[in-house]
């Protein structure tokens, strides 16, 4: 065996950086194989897949289908319904989960996984539209399929140009580059992502409002203008909020008072024991609609520099409270 100890840092890091500029030109020599017939060839794939009244059924063996299951994940995650159906389980009655309806996209860098090619006679008798990924356009997949996407590489990462790199990094991106094309043509927004992604941060962000996270009722600390600074702040400590709201006899918001201004009336030497919520009181402070995402709570917040905001409807009657301890609890911050 080699002595593993005897290869300095220098030439570890430049059989790393070699692999990375082997993938890194094979993704560039694909990219220019975009202007002539493999461009066309994307163009096609996408529309018969816009056109597809099913799911685009993703298929892939060895490398090529841990591929497969990525590009399936990114195709259902961006607006295209797909879902990876493994071709051997197929071979045993996998192949009910496949219809007319569908497009198979198989991968395949040689063309001639037995397990693929053995079902294109199956998927041609039911009328499947099969779209291929290959790095061989001379073979028995890609004379079997629809359409093919070229992801031929020169020469793999791997030093004996054996172990799948290069040409599965190829797979990969023209994956995603289909995947992209297809959101974009559908008119995918931000919007969409988060409702498939409800438990990531950015479905927090998209489809939290502030009404799912707002203080509501006796949580919310409020105070009449005329209420005792002695009990504004008995309200303001059994609410925990960090401040109340002050509003008059309809509810309507007149004012604010928090921990900040407390501090800095004391600092300023004022003797507040006589004063009144009136008195004391920030007045037009910052509040927001509960129909609003709490992303744009969060929003008003920094760019007031404020930790609690109040909320009201379209009349300015107070309808509860947040702060930033709530948003970070919902983890919308």
């Amino acid at each position: 065996m080699p002595n593993f100890e005897d290869l300095s840092p220098d030439v570890l890091l430049a059989l790393g950086r070699q692999a990375l500029q082997i993938e890194a030109q094979a993704l560039l020599d694909m990219r220019e194989r975009l202007s002539g017939p493999a461009g066309d060839a994307l163009v096609a794939a996408v529309r018969r897949i816009l056109a597809c009244r099913g799911r685009v059924v993703v298929m892939g063996m060895g490398k090529s289908g841990h591929v497969g299951r990525k590009i399936a994940a990114t195709l259902a995650s961006t607006g295209t319904p797909a879902m990876f159906v493994h071709p051997a389980e197929a071979h045993h009655g996998d192949l009910g989960m496949v219809t007319p309806q569908d497009v198979v996209l198989a991968l395949s860098n040689s063309g001639e996984s037995e397990e693929l090619t053995g079902l294109l006679p199956v998927l041609k008798r039911q009328g499947v539209p099969l779209i291929a990924i290959t790095g061989r356009a001379d073979s028995s997949l890609a004379r079997h399929a629809d359409i093919v996407l070229d992801s031929a590489v020169a020469v793999e990462a791997c030093p004996l140009n054996l172990a799948p790199t290069a040409s599965t990094t190829a797979q990969l991106a023209l994956g995603d580059a289909l995947a992209v094309v297809l959101l974009d043509a559908r008119g995918f927004k931000a919007e969409d992502f988060a409702r498939s992604h409800p438990g990531g941060s950015l479905g927090r962000r998209l489809l939290t409002h502030v009404r799912d996270v707002m203080r509501v009722g006796a949580a919310v600390p409020s105070v009449t203008p005329q209420t005792p600074f002695s009990d504004l702040m008995r309200e303001m400590s059994a609410k925990g909020l960090g401040a109340a709201a002050v509003v008059d006899a309809q509810g309507r918001v007149l004012g604010i008072f928090t921990d900040g201004d407390l501090r800095r009336k004391i600092e300023a030497g004022l003797d507040l024991r006589a004063t009144t919520a009136a008195e004391v009181m920030t007045p037009e402070p910052a509040t927001i609609g509960d129909e609003l995402l709490a992303a744009e709570a969060v929003a008003l917040m920094e760019a007031r520099r404020i930790t609690t905001v109040l909320v009201v409807d379209a009349t300015g009657v107070l309808v509860g409270a947040l702060n930033t301890n709530d948003l970070m609890r919902a983890k919308v911050i």
